[in-house]
């Protein structure tokens, strides 16, 4: 087997070429016109955005900080600037059903216009029609009339008084009204002069009493007719003195709006209104107390049925509407009604009607996060009703959950037509589309935005305009050449790969703005390189306090990582720690040993539930390859235990697999493995060598330590050989590869780590299957082989002693049968 060469330091990491760059400092670099590294979800939001089907909603989904909410608006916004200006959309009173306000849709502009002349209407007639009902012209038709009531009523009465004296009998007024009696000379006889008369005058009395009384009877129902008259000719003249005030203003409104029948027909409708409650028009008196001097005004009527509530003015936007809805709960999404409380008393009416986003989005496009949606109670079952149905209604969600009903206004849907565009995170994006069918007939077009692109000369360039873009957009120091190629740099390192650049472009501003402080600091004009650096180190310092605390601890010794000597079946495995804002390698100590036994090879870890699923698999990957490699010609007979010690939390993943594997291989065949170094990487079941995630936190992980307690020149990590294209290594870690202090060994097979850890050859498997002499194989198979002869014999003598026993037994059997 080939003896594996550690790598160069210029295999550690990747340095950018600066004759990449055509310039010396970013103010001669253009400013970026276009979203870079992102081909595919560009593309998914143009088909998205071209289609017009209402159920082909667009889910934007990817990692944070990919820019993805700055470029979905941008693109929204640009297009949405050569669209048309959707309608504007009015509530207004329904005289049919109060309950259920109207709504009106208008061009772009004249919802603003019809809210501007219903307004000058009402103030116009409450100004003028009060004046008329005062105008001296109106006061003697007025007058005419009620003379004209009074002389008929007059007539009618006097033909009765005439024809009740020819009877005797005399008409006057009681508290019931009025009253006939019996009269001698022109005055009403009382009770006792009446019971005084002759029994033939009183009969006589009686009779014409009852004639005359039906007579009364019609007096009285003829003067009603007469009043009845009246009101109706003071209803015509007030308003046909109306109409003279109402008519002109009502035609002018008409005439604006012929061509739109539903406001021709709420217009009309508020003209009969106006002429059928002309009362609410009239002048008040104040009406006087009981008490005081004080004088109490009558109640006002109220005119805000004759205003029109506009819910969405687009009288000044430009193009399609853009709304990116920050906070989309029920009522900020859907609109809302709302109320005003008087004397303990809530009250509502149409003009208090509140357009949501989706009104304002309506015929543009909507953009919400999918995390927002869903945490917002009855936000996405409306969404998609609203999808489904093309229509969006204003109710009071709570409605249906209060132990009483209340009456309340139910407006009239309004017909939907918006593109809705949501971001999130990929886990709800596969969420919904696994457990809700109907999430998928309803978001047609996923857009994934990736977070990595290839490490190419233009996308290099476009590096460069970015940070040409961001210095000058957010008035920062611009870099020089050196600065931008340790940008590039970084972003090699974030992308975890040195053939790709990360596409986290939140990350690299956040770089950008950090570096042109530091430069502050320094007094310099232009960010370099050295500014970037000092800002990259500044950060890991300002969120590095846990992995700081957990190398004193292993530098104190209180967690215990040897890295130097050497130690049988314990090797320094290292894992990557992730609180969230930065990731650092821990080294823990992992250790194996073996004894005879059949409960076969134990992971601690699992047997206490402190490991996952991939770890598991790991172990059961290792304990397949021991079989096919040692257990050919006997079986694979033994105990033993691998433990990660003093781990206090789960451990999950398969980056340990080889570390296992030689811990336990040290400890079957007795090589001590070198504690200078330190081992990551996955293998499969023939041996191979896998690549893992986080290799330069883990190597820069343990090298800290290696610092921390001193270099001895033999110490590096063993990395599989897969993994080289992901080194971005910090410069000290370079250096210290290029001063010989620290190593590292890229391996494509277990034998290869192994042959590096002990100092002795792994061995190869001859054609008879044995191992050559000497071999840490050779030993391994023959403490196997020992182990499985020794668990054998162990149970021979008690096989042998429970046969003895019973020829004993047997024997004496046959002695009792003689006897």
């Amino acid at each position: 087997m080939a003896k594996v060469i550690p790598l160069a330091p210029e295999e550690a990491s990747w340095k950018c070429d600066p004759n990449v760059f055509q310039f010396k400092t970013t103010e001669e670099v253009p400013t970026l016109q276009e979203i870079i590294g992102q081909d595919r979800a560009l593309k998914s939001i143009e088909f998205g955005l071209g289609i017009t089907n209402h159920n082909y909603n667009i889910y934007v989904l990817g990692e944070s900080g990919t820019g993805k909410s700055t470029t979905v608006k941008g693109i929204i916004d640009k297009k949405a600037k050569g669209e048309p200006v959707p309608d504007d959309w009015c509530y207004v009173y329904n005289f049919a059903e109060p309950d259920s306000p109207m709504a009106i849709t208008l061009p772009p502009g004249k919802g603003f216009l019809l809210v501007g002349e219903m307004d000058e209407l009402l103030d116009i007639l409450k100004r003028d029609i009060p004046k008329v009902f005062e105008s001296k012209d109106y006061e003697k038709h007025r007058d005419e009339i009620f003379e004209a009531q009074q002389e008929r009523t007059r007539s009618i009465f006097m033909r009765l008084e005439q024809r009740a004296a020819e009877k005797g009998f005399v008409l006057k007024k009681s508290v019931s009204g009025l009253a006939l009696a019996p009269a001698k000379d022109g005055k009403a006889l009382s009770q006792e002069e009446f019971n005084k008369l002759p029994p033939e005058k009183k009969k006589a009395a009686e009779e014409d009493m009852r004639i005359l009384q039906e007579k009364l009877s019609d007096a009285i129902r003829e003067a009603r007719v007469v009043e009845k008259e009246t009101k109706g000719r003071i209803v015509s003249l007030d308003r046909e003195v109306v109409q003279y005030v109402v008519n002109p203003l009502i035609n002018e409104i008409l005439d604006k709006f012929k061509k739109f029948p539903t406001v021709v027909d709420y217009v009309k409708s508020v003209q009969e209104d106006i002429l059928v409650n002309i009362d609410d028009f009239r002048p008040k008196e104040e009406m006087p107390l009981a008490l005081g001097p004080l004088r109490l005004q009558q109640r006002e009527p109220t005119f805000e049925r004759y205003r029109v509530n506009l819910i969405v003015n687009n009288k000044d936007t430009g193009g399609a509407p853009v709304i990116f809805e920050t906070n989309p709960t029920y009522y900020n999404l859907f609109g809302r009604i709302e109320y005003r409380v008087q004397f303990g008393v809530a009250t509502t009416d149409f003009t208090m009607i509140k357009a949501g986003s989706v009104h304002k989005a309506n015929g543009g496009y909507l953009i919400i996060n999918a995390l927002d949606m869903m945490r917002n109670i009855f936000v996405y079952d409306s969404i998609k009703r609203m999808i489904k149905n093309r229509e969006v209604r204003i109710e009071d969600v709570w409605e249906q959950y209060r132990l009483l009903s209340t009456s309340t206004l139910k407006p009239s849907p309004i017909p939907i037509n918006l593109k809705l565009v949501i971001i999130g995170e990929p886990f709800i994006y596969y969420l919904l589309y696994n457990l809700d069918t109907e999430y998928r007939k309803l978001f047609k077009v996923k857009s994934d935005f990736d977070a990595v692109m290839p490490r190419s000369v233009d996308n290099m360039q476009k590096y460069a305009y970015f940070i040409s873009t961001r210095c000058k957009e957010e008035d920062l120091m611009c870099f020089e050449k050196s600065g931008v190629t340790r940008v590039v740099e970084y972003g090699a390192r974030l992308a975890g790969d040195r053939e790709k650049l990360s596409a986290r472009f939140n990350d690299i501003e956040n770089l950008i703005v950090e570096a042109g402080y530091w430069a502050k600091v320094e007094g310099a004009f232009l960010v370099s390189a050295v500014h970037v650096e000092k800002a990259i180190n500044e950060k890991i310092f300002r969120n590095s306090k846990i992995e700081d605390k957990l190398r004193d601890y292993i530098t104190e010794d209180t967690i215990m990582v040897d890295t130097d000597g050497a130690v049988v079946g314990q090797v320094n495995g290292i894992a990557v720690l992730d609180p969230g804002d930065y990731a650092f390698g821990k080294p823990s100590r992992v250790t194996a040993r073996s004894y005879m036994g059949d409960f076969g090879i134990a992971n601690i870890e699992r047997e206490v539930k402190m490991s996952g699923k991939i770890h598991n698999k790991g172990l059961m990957i290792l304990t397949s390859f021991l079989g096919e490699r040692f257990a050919q010609s006997f079986p694979l007979t033994l105990s033993a235990t691998v433990c990660f010690e003093q781990l206090y939390d789960e451990i999950e993943g398969d980056s340990a697999t080889c570390t296992e594997v030689y811990a336990l291989l040290s400890s079957l065949s007795g090589a001590p493995i070198d504690q200078g170094l330190a081992v990551t990487g996955s293998m499969n079941q023939k041996g191979e060598v896998q690549p893992i995630g986080g290799v330069n936190e883990k190597i820069e992980g343990f090298f800290g330590v290696c610092k921390a307690k001193g270099f001895t020149g033999r110490q590096g990590v063993i990395i599989p050989k897969r993994n080289v294209r992901n080194l971005m290594l910090r410069q000290e870690v370079v250096d210290a590869v290029r001063d010989g202090r620290f190593s590292i060994y890229p391996i494509e097979f277990v034998d290869e780590g192994l042959e590096i850890l002990t100092g002795k050859p792994a061995g190869e498997k001859g054609p008879d299957g044995s191992f050559p002499a000497g071999t840490v194989n050779h030993l391994a198979a023959q403490r196997l082989l020992t182990l499985a002869k020794g668990f054998k014999e162990f149970g021979r003598p008690a096989a042998s002693k429970s046969a003895k026993s019973e020829e004993t037994r047997n024997a004496k059997g046959e002695s009792k049968k003689k006897e």
